[in-house]
């Protein structure tokens, strides 16, 4: 991995505050190897996002405030970690709205060469591997770098949590760690958008 330090940009496909995702991410931010430091987009900033309007993009120059705000965090990312739940075998609406402002061109295109890891929990017994399937096709579309691999599939999220929101299941812990680590080498190996 190179010596470079690495900002990484959490974003949770839920907006549940306690959602299993955002502590998904808490725990990734937690554990990051050194040179990594993983920053999960606050719960209200997202909530604030609002339905993507191609006439309210027009009318505010591209977005309004919280979608600007959004686009300045990622264009400030050296890569974007994904958590989602899975929803009827798909991904959740905010997740697809959020990703759908993300790629718009305008005023850069964002999403375009950028690195991104995706993982997901639910308390469900069949994990998010659909969801991320689905969220892995939303990302070629945008030319996003989505790496493929090592996956985690966090099922039965709710034993693997204690009270105050903390991923205790070691083996968890030890994928999530896994997932960093090969995410850091991959921004390494597909590098950083240029723009």
């Amino acid at each position: 991995m190179s010596q470079e330090s690495k900002r990484l940009l959490a974003l949770p496909g839920s907006l549940r505050r306690r959602s299993y995702n955002r502590r998904l991410l808490d725990a990734a931010a937690e554990i990051a190897p050194p040179g990594v430091s993983v920053h999960v987009y606050p719960h209200a900033e997202l909530a604030a996002v609002p339905l993507f309007d191609e006439d309210l993009e027009e009318e505010t120059g591209g977005g309004p405030e919280a979608v600007r705000r959004l686009r300045r965090e990622v264009a400030a990312a050296d890569g974007l970690l994904i958590a989602t739940p899975e929803y009827n075998q798909s991904i959740p609406g905010v997740l697809k709205n959020t990703l759908d402002w993300l790629s718009r061109e305008s005023p850069v295109e964002l999403l375009a060469g950028k690195p991104v890891a995706v993982v997901g929990a639910t308390a469900g017994r069949w994990g998010t591997r659909l969801a991320q399937s689905v969220v892995r096709q939303v990302l070629a579309a945008t030319g996003a770098r989505a790496m493929s691999a090592p996956q985690l599939y966090a099922a039965g999220a709710a034993a693997l949590f204690d009270d105050e929101g903390r991923l205790t299941d070691a083996a968890t812990r030890r994928q999530l760690a896994a997932v960093l680590a090969a995410f850091a080498e991959w921004i390494d190996m597909v590098g950083k958008p240029k723009r």
